[in-house]
């Protein structure tokens, strides 16, 4: 439990505070302390703008960390598995919201691949 405000700070820190950050690091390298003055004067959002522009450089920057150490720089999320009981595990056909389901995912799936070849007799070329 202790570890877990710790975990909500880094990724805090990773994906907001890191791109705002290296934007800012980034305008004052190319354009001087004007140059980040005017980002947080000009714009309405001038965080959400500085987000933006750092966004690539952050990318990078949880790539490099994710290869030093995995889930370093792109924290891997938590998930909560558990066992599901069968309604009746005695019977051995599914129940009817099961095979209607299924039977949706069929006719879905037959759609698609009559569009993937209908798709591909356009791209052939004509002979």
């Amino acid at each position: 439990m202790a570890s877990d405000p710790l975990d909500a700070l880094r990724l805090t820190l990773m994906q907001e505070v890191l791109p705002v950050g290296l934007a800012v690091v980034e305008r004052a390298r190319r354009g001087g302390p004007r140059d980040v003055i005017e980002a947080f004067s000009a714009q309405a959002d001038p965080l959400e703008q500085l987000r933006q522009e750092g966004e690539p450089a952050a990318r990078q920057v949880r790539e490099s960390l994710d290869r030093l150490q995995p889930g370093l720089g792109n924290p891997v999320m938590k998930v909560e598995v558990r066992d599901m009981q069968d309604d009746d595990p005695a019977s051995g056909a599914p129940p009817a919201a099961e095979a209607s389901d299924r039977q949706d995912l069929q006719h879905a799936l037959a759609r698609i691949a009559a569009r993937l070849t209908q798709l591909e007799q356009r791209l052939q070329p004509e002979a």
